[in-house]
């Protein structure tokens, strides 16, 4: 989807600007934040696309008036509420005030370092041959999809080359509205600076995007 968080190669984002020594949480409250979120992922039954939606789909002053990890809580209330595991006078009250919502199943204590390690391996056996090789002269398609996609705004109608085939994944455009995985070769692609921002770009400056085959198309 177009949202405020597709802000990448905008000229109003302004630089990164890093910080220095940057701790892994600048508070306690965004541990928990990252905790319950990775928590409520097994019981809740969604995946890390529909996760990635629930963030992405909020109005623009919203969405830029939140911090990092504050944008995930409002994105798992969402999803909580939309699942039925809470009701909406418990999220405004901050605390159970219903029985509990049967689960399949929970994520344990003993369990967060192997799923914190083993993450959610996205590869599949491709089912077709892929339509691009290394070396191919690709373009970006534009596309505009309400929901969620991998496709930054600032390569659509762009050209560049293949640079690497990395095999068929799950196709997270699919995976985030439930459709199934429908997994699509994966293609590393490089575009040179002058083509994304014309010639006041470092001529010497290449940016690679992972693209999945549905989104591009030969020149």
């Amino acid at each position: 989807m177009e949202g405020a968080h597709d802000m990448g190669g905008v000229a109003w984002s302004g630089p990164v600007v890093p910080e220095p020594d940057e701790p892994t949480f600048h508070a306690e409250w965004e541990r928990r934040a990252f905790a319950i979120t990775m928590a409520m992922g097994m019981p809740g039954g969604w995946n890390i696309d529909m996760s990635r939606f629930a963030r992405e789909d909020r109005p623009r002053e919203d969405y830029l008036a939140k911090s990092y990890y504050q944008i995930w809580l409002v994105g798992l209330e969402r999803l909580i509420l939309e699942r039925g595991l809470v009701a909406p006078d418990e999220i405004a009250a901050g605390k159970s005030l219903h029985p509990p919502k049967p689960v399949a199943k929970t994520l344990t204590p003993e369990g967060v370092a192997g799923m914190l390690h083993r993450g959610g391996p996205t590869e599949r056996e491709a089912t077709t041959a892929a339509r691009f090789a290394a070396g191919d002269r690709v373009r970006a398609k534009i596309i505009h999809p309400p929901t969620h996609t991998r496709l930054p705004r600032y390569v659509r109608g762009h050209a560049g080359i293949i640079e690497r085939v990395l095999g068929c994944h799950v196709f997270p455009d699919s995976n985030a509205t439930g459709a199934g995985e429908n997994p699509q070769w994966l293609y590393t692609v490089t575009f040179d600076g002058v083509e994304l921002w014309g010639k006041e770009s470092d001529p010497n400056l290449t940016v690679s995007v992972d693209a999945w085959e549905p989104y591009l198309e030969r020149t």
